[in-house]
């Protein structure tokens, strides 16, 4: 399985789903993993990450220790 979640294959299915591909508006921040847009304006302090990543992240950590 892979961790990459750009736009192919199901983490784009879910990308898409969750409507973050595209989308207009304010400047977004990048994902600091896959360099997509966020949910996050540009100004986020911190690390930002889109919501595949912050999913697949927390699917790693859960079990961590």
């Amino acid at each position: 399985m892979s961790d990459d979640c750009r736009a192919d294959g199901p983490a784009g299915d879910l990308r898409d789903a969750l409507g973050t591909a595209g989308r207009g508006g304010p400047p977004y921040a990048e994902c600091v993993l896959c360099r997509e847009p966020t949910e996050y304006p540009e100004a986020h302090k911190g690390i930002t990450l889109c919501p595949v990543c912050a999913w697949q992240e927390a699917q790693r950590t859960a079990c961590s220790g």
